[in-house]
């Protein structure tokens, strides 16, 4: 076609403008790998406050979850108010106890703790006290009571029929004139009671009342809840949001824009730490007195997303109470390096499966932890390869001799992928044991039918009957049919396996592995040609295919620049110049370079986020090993716009080997967070986002997916995998616990770039 200056210009013109003018012509013009720069100084890992959720179902009774009110007494015992009664459960264990049994048992609404210890009980027929571990039952009020407060001497009761306060061991009626749809009641410092109802908040102060309701005291009048933060400013939760008021005067409104996940506000709290805790029917929002919002939202932090409730036991954790159980946000104090000794040894428990495979757990019962066993994944080979890449980096850290162990030991079930198949060069996605009686993605059988509606769908569909094969000593079962991506994975786990961990006998391995694989793309055409004679449905490098048949257009840009990689990493670990004659000539011949080029440019029809990481894998490879200055600058201008192309950082592997190939900063601060605030409980939880009221739907940065206009942080996501789009819409599978080397990959890298320094000792 053309030779490589005139495919360089071209690619260079195409991409980078007046590149060329430069005249980078020798190696001395190239801008040499500096070390890594930060903005912001390393981090020191310290600790930090860990959240986690404990969610109690109270009975298989549904009104016995209906949970409308909570409370934690000072022995931490804690107390609900259901549909259905009232319960408590003791310190210490899970059961739930109804309080209050026979004919008196029945719908409550209220229970509050006095500073005495006393536990007041709201119900459908009164007031219930328990004190000194006895049960009694109140006199003086008309049923029901529907909330409690205390004033500091003594306690409201509200209910339909009016107002009771007690003092001097009676309960004597108000004569506060006011809507009777009470939905909330506090007192103020001054001892004034605040009663939200449906018209709107009432003052209520020396037997007088002021009802504030136009839309210049509050954003609505359908007022629910009523707290008061650190500073004194009232909260009201009003239909629409929350209005802050000071003394008289409205303060502002914190509406979906700015962050309440759900217009309909059913309660507020504020916590020991004074953050002000606001429930919603889309889970719960906290406001940090420095203006920052978290949300926790969805069955990973909650039994339920509506919120009717919320209380603060003497550690900081918070119960909440839902229309379907009760939750616990717990909190404990750990540090980056506690983190990882608890992730590690998650994965190690349960994730690593005979011989040395990194994957997932299949839950038998959806949503229950206690039903998993290991499984299969499309991407076994990929995913193990991360796995490799993190115990290089750990290796590189800390010279700890089990990383290299476990390193080795990854890369020789990768090197089993391809000795298994008994092929010359085709490897498998993955393998179980021949005991297994249920796999993913079993053999089937197409009906001609069936054949043609996939033919239409996608004329590239090939049909893989036998996908799995019986390994020739019979003791395992084999996954054909390997795609491009399982390649890309590969090559990135032997590429950092080589670079940071691999002793001489380990780096023989691993030429002769790679040499065996691409000698035997060059003589299949450059496609993967799996054991019924045919490439795989998405193996395909081809000269011909990627640049002469317009089905394959999509994949021309990341297949070429995949082919580069794989060869000139060949090349440089083996030192045989024929993978650089061949890796010249698809440039010079066949226009790869140019495929390349338009890498970052594909069309809004085309870009696929797994893409990006797949491209993050090969970047590495390419900056390390090219040696020619036009070819190194092309590259480097290439990764600096496909960096730029990714503005929000959401991807910390594409972050990290960035900085790997570049040398150039990572964002300190937006990894240290993530790493913090991904949770540790791995079931990849169902999140629905389109619950959600302060974020829009959108269709980017992909245009295929259904997304949310903002980058959501980790503890709001599915489980993470870096190959999976973080702004998805909706996200998560209840039947699967994903493994977490999506947490430990970049907290080695992290260490490896001193971006996260150790605990002092």
């Amino acid at each position: 076609m053309i030779n490589l200056k005139y495919c360089l210009s071209k690619a260079h013109l195409l991409v980078y403008g007046s590149l060329i003018s430069l005249g980078l012509n020798s190696c001395k013009d190239v801008p040499q790998k500096k070390e890594l720069k930060q903005e912001t100084p390393a981090f020191q890992d310290t600790l930090f406050i860990q959240e986690s959720h404990d969610g109690y179902k109270i009975s298989n009774e549904k009104t016995d979850n209906e949970v409308r009110s909570i409370a934690v007494d000072k022995e931490a015992n804690v107390w609900i108010a259901t549909a259905s009664g009232v319960f408590c459960k003791k310190y210490g264990v899970r059961n739930w106890e109804p309080v209050i049994s026979g004919q008196n048992r029945g719908p409550a609404y209220a229970v509050s703790v006095n500073d005495n210890g006393d536990v007041l009980l709201g119900t459908w027929d009164g007031i219930y006290r328990y004190s000194n571990h006895q049960l009694k039952k109140e006199k003086g009020v008309k049923p029901p009571i529907s909330k409690i407060c205390k004033d500091g001497n003594g306690n409201y009761a509200l209910g339909p029929y009016g107002i009771w306060r007690f003092k001097a061991n009676a309960w004597e009626q108000q004569e506060y004139k006011i809507s009777r749809t009470v939905r909330d009641a506090v007192t103020d410092t001054e001892g004034n009671l605040w009663v939200a109802t449906d018209v709107g908040l009432y003052l209520c102060k020396n037997g007088t009342t002021k009802l504030y309701q136009d839309v210049s005291d509050l954003m609505s009048c359908y007022v629910r809840a009523i707290s008061f933060d650190p500073e004194g400013k009232i909260w009201a939760g009003v239909l629409g949001g929350v209005t802050i008021r000071e003394k008289d005067r409205l303060i502002k409104n914190i509406t979906t824009r700015e962050g309440i996940p759900s217009a309909q506000v059913n309660c507020i709290r504020k916590s020991p730490d004074g953050v002000m805790w606001v429930g919603t029917n889309v889970g719960v929002v906290r406001f940090a007195k420095d203006g920052t919002h978290s949300l926790r939202f969805s069955k990973r932090w909650l039994t339920d997303n509506k919120v009717t409730d919320i209380a603060f036991d003497a550690d900081g954790n918070a119960w909440v109470a839902t229309i379907n159980g009760v939750s616990e946000i717990k909190r404990q104090l750990m540090t980056l390096a506690d983190k990882e000794k608890n992730f590690y040894g998650q994965l190690m428990k349960k994730h690593m499966r005979d011989p040395w495979t990194c994957g997932i757990l299949k839950l038998e019962i959806p949503g229950d932890t206690a039903s998993w066993r290991n499984s299969d994944d499309d991407n076994d080979g990929e995913y193990t390869s991360g796995y490799l890449a993190m115990e290089s980096f750990r290796y590189a850290v800390t010279k700890d001799e089990d990383a290299k162990l476990k390193a080795r030991k990854a890369f020789e079930f990768l090197k089993y992928l391809q000795t298994v198949t008994g092929t010359e060069g085709f490897f498998a996605r993955s393998i179980v044991p021949v005991s297994w009686k249920q796999v993913n993605d079993p053999n089937k059988t197409y009906s001609k039918k069936e054949l043609a509606d996939e033919l239409v769908t996608d004329p590239r569909f090939k049909p893989v009957e036998e996908r799995w094969h019986k390994s020739a000593d019979g003791k395992w079962l084999w996954k054909g049919d390997t795609s491009s991506d399982e390649m890309d994975g590969h090559m990135m786990g032997y590429f950092f396996y080589y670079e940071l961990a691999a002793g001489e006998e380990e780096k023989i391995l691993i030429r002769n592995h790679v040499k065996k694989i691409i000698d035997q793309l060059i003589i299949t055409n450059y496609n993967l040609i799996d054991v019924d004679g045919t490439h795989t449905r998405w193996s395909v490098w081809s000269p011909e295919q990627i640049n002469g048949d317009p089905d394959w257009a999509s994949e021309r840009s990341i297949n070429s620049l995949e082919l580069l990689a794989y060869l000139k990493f060949a090349a440089h670990i083996t030192g045989d110049e024929k993978y650089n004659r061949v890796y010249h000539r698809l440039i010079d011949k066949d226009g790869y370079l140019e495929n390349v080029s338009q890498l970052n440019k594909k069309n809004p029809a085309w870009q696929i986020y797994f893409d990006r990481t797949l491209e993050g894998y090969l970047f590495p490879i390419l900056l390390k090993y090219e040696n020619d200055p036009k070819l190194k600058v092309f590259y480097s201008q290439l990764i600096d716009e496909w960096m730029a192309n990714q503005p929000a950082g959401e991807n910390l592997i594409n972050n990290l080997t960035y900085a790997f190939a570049t040398g150039k900063k990572v964002n300190v601060p937006q990894t240290v967070q993530f790493l913090r605030d991904a949770p540790l409980d791995l079931m990849d939880w169902p999140i629905d986002h389109t619950l959600r009221e302060d974020v829009h739907i959108v269709r980017s940065p992909i245009l295929e997916e259904i997304q949310i206009s903002e980058l959501p942080p980790a503890s709001e996501r599915a489980t993470v995998r870096w190959d999976k789009n973080p702004w998805g819409a909706i996200q998560g599978d209840l039947s699967m616990v994903r493994e977490p080397v999506f947490w430990l990959w970049p907290y080695w890298m992290s260490r490896y770039f001193d971006i996260i320094q150790p605990v002092k000792k």
